[in-house]
């Protein structure tokens, strides 16, 4: 049996999305630049009608939405770009130490280049707290970085109420809503935000393709210099087939979506339940209640190593990750779990299991019947699991 348990990662590319994109490679191939001919106002046409569909997707005006190249570019630039172009009102930027490596990454390189950048802490959950928000800002704030929901551990953070400090204190506001869309709902204008950032793949659209919401009077320096796509805000020649598919995906992925996210909620809430009975020694990261992703499991397993429990799965036909996709290469912990307050070594054996729209029970069901197990083999091979057991059974 093949199971696919890491939707936070990335998600299938549906159907009708790759209809969609189709004729933008075989039909209306012309670069929407090139408005003397047939060929290319076609072209053009369509982006302005994807990005209409989109903007209304988001609750935007179409002049507020950019395309970008990924979730990751749209972070940088919504970061780097606010903070050049503001840096003659101060150099002060805030964010938390559960972000993403894109908007952490991005801070950094801002440190080196005469920034200075405030990394709030979280509470046992992950919760950013407004109040902490507001203590942080100082007259030399620029820019206030949170995202809409941790893709590792799940936590939703309290956006609204961090919009409303930031816009008391004329501070700009980014969220990095990249692991919300599909899973809860997400409108600009009611979240209060000045910018978002989102890619398609993590909702059943392309890779390669995102969007950067920016709210009129934001000031921004551009990330890529060229020609003068995008209004002149964002170089380079416009992957059309990749933003149709965005649009659809984005599309499908708001309608139904209070029944989709039920239904996630029942798998995760089964996954969950199931794990706590069945294995001991088992700690869940992030909150347990309404203020986690419907789809987002995350457990740390004492006395074992998570890249030995993946392994394991894989074997088995499930597909899972310890966290963030893009920090998977690494052997250092999980900032996220070290930041909620776990020890190294209870952060190294972390397991993340994200189900879809799609996952069924079966696929669950069969996960609770191959995970305890394969911990179980595991623990038989630690010797400080050994040594517990030994105290415990005296």
């Amino acid at each position: 049996m093949k199971v696919y348990m890491d939707n936070n990662a990335t998600t299938s590319l549906k159907k009708e999305v790759l209809e969609e994109m189709l004729p933008y490679y075989t039909e209306i191939y012309g670069n929407a630049s090139s408005k003397f001919y047939e060929v290319g106002r076609a072209a053009e046409a369509a982006v302005l009608e994807i990005r209409e569909r989109v903007a209304k997707q988001l609750g935007a005006k179409t002049n507020e939405i950019y395309f970008t190249a990924s979730g990751c570019e749209a972070d940088n630039w919504a970061i780097k770009g606010v903070a050049f172009a503001n840096k003659n009102k101060g150099n002060h930027i805030i964010t938390s130490k559960i972000e993403h490596h894109a908007v952490l990454s991005a801070c950094e390189f801002l440190e080196k280049n005469g920034f200075e950048v405030t990394y709030l802490d979280v509470d046992k959950t992950g919760r950013v707290s407004p109040d902490d928000v507001e203590k942080a800002i100082r007259d030399n704030t620029i820019l206030v970085s949170i995202m809409t929901a941790n893709n590792e551990i799940g936590t939703i953070e309290p956006i609204s109420e961090i919009a409303e400090v930031c816009k008391r204190h004329k501070v700009i506001f980014h969220t990095d809503s990249v692991q919300a869309i599909g899973h809860m709902p997400i409108n600009v204008a009611e979240l209060g935000v000045d910018m978002l950032s989102l890619s398609a793949h993590k909702f059943h659209g392309p890779k390669g393709v995102g969007v950067l919401y920016i709210r009129n009077g934001v000031r921004i320096d551009n990330l890529i210099h060229g020609g003068g796509q995008e209004r002149g805000k964002r170089a380079a020649t416009e992957n059309v087939a990749g933003m149709a598919g965005l649009a659809k995906a984005l599309e499908l992925a708001n309608t139904d979506l209070a029944e989709k996210t039920e239904k996630m909620k029942h798998l995760r809430d089964m996954l969950i339940s199931g794990i706590q009975e069945k294995i001991p020694y088992c700690r869940l990261n992030g909150p347990a209640d309404d203020t986690r992703l419907c789809n987002n499991v995350n457990f740390s397993f004492q006395y074992i190593e998570g890249e030995s429990i993946l392994m394991l799965l894989d074997m088995k036909g499930i597909a899972a990750s310890s966290g963030s996709a893009c920090a998977s290469g690494s052997l250092d912990p999980s900032h996220v779990l070290l930041a909620i307050g776990l020890p190294h070594e209870i952060a190294h054996g972390s397991l993340r299991l994200s189900v879809g729209e799609d996952t069924t029970e079966e696929e669950v069901n069969y996960v609770l019947e191959v995970l305890p197990p394969i911990i179980e083999r595991l623990r038989a091979m630690s010797p400080l699991y050994e040594e517990i057991m030994r105290k415990e059974n005296k």
